[in-house]
């Protein structure tokens, strides 16, 4: 039997990379047979491959062509039962290895956006202040209508931490191991802890601009 254009095309290929598309396709499979039937809605071409943790997953949207890989922590928590988690990911979405998303009230991830390794992205907050509380710290959520917003074509470096009640715009850069307190503008570059601007897409010059005496990134919070 004479070989397909696809067939060619995957004999030609290294063998480790021959073992990476068949796992690819394997996990693929997974997703539209298993994974489909457990979240709130999925659109084509998911791939979840080895998740540590998935919870309560009833209340997470996919989009098309989100790809999600090993270890990711996703939890949507029920801590108040009149308040609904909406944890939603849109379109071309790719989230790498070891990423924590956690979800009591409201996390949108917009489309194209790229999440690199070991981030985390939480809307949840700890309440300490009771030193006479029995339940421990991290055991406590505070019950509030938080959020977070990640706009489209946005990157999160590696081992960044979204706080919550922050929204990112659109094409923003987070750096790696930043950590994000407040709100950033579209089309900006921020790093550090906490996140300071350092530099700003300019649409009229066409340029990103560095900003020399780097700012907190707009707003609340710190």
């Amino acid at each position: 039997m004479p070989l397909t254009g696809k067939m060619r095309s995957f004999a030609k290929k290294p063998f480790y990379e021959k073992l990476n598309s068949i796992e690819s396709r394997y996990h693929k499979w997974k997703t539209a047979l298993f994974y489909k039937r457990a979240f709130g809605s999925m659109g084509r071409n998911c791939i979840i491959r080895r998740p540590i943790l998935l919870s309560n997953p009833q209340f997470i949207r996919f989009g098309d062509s989100v790809q999600i890989r090993d270890g990711a922590r996703l939890e949507a928590i029920v801590y108040n039962p009149a308040r609904t988690p909406n944890l939603s990911i849109g379109n071309n979405v790719n989230i790498e290895q070891n990423v924590h998303i956690v979800c009591q009230s409201r996390v949108r991830i917009g489309n194209n956006v790229s999440i690199t390794g070991n981030c985390a992205i939480v809307d949840t907050t700890h309440p300490y202040e009771n030193v006479s509380d029995l339940v421990k710290v991290g055991d406590r959520i505070r019950d509030e209508d938080s959020f977070v917003e990640i706009g489209d074509g946005s990157f999160l470096g590696y081992g960044s931490i979204i706080l919550p009640n922050v929204r990112i715009g659109k094409h923003c850069v987070i750096g790696a191991h930043s950590c994000v307190t407040r709100d950033v503008p579209d089309y900006s570059v921020v790093a550090g802890n906490p996140a300071v601007i350092l530099r700003r897409y300019d649409h009229q010059t066409e340029t990103w601009h560095k900003l020399y005496h780097a700012t907190p990134a707009s707003g609340r919070n710190f």
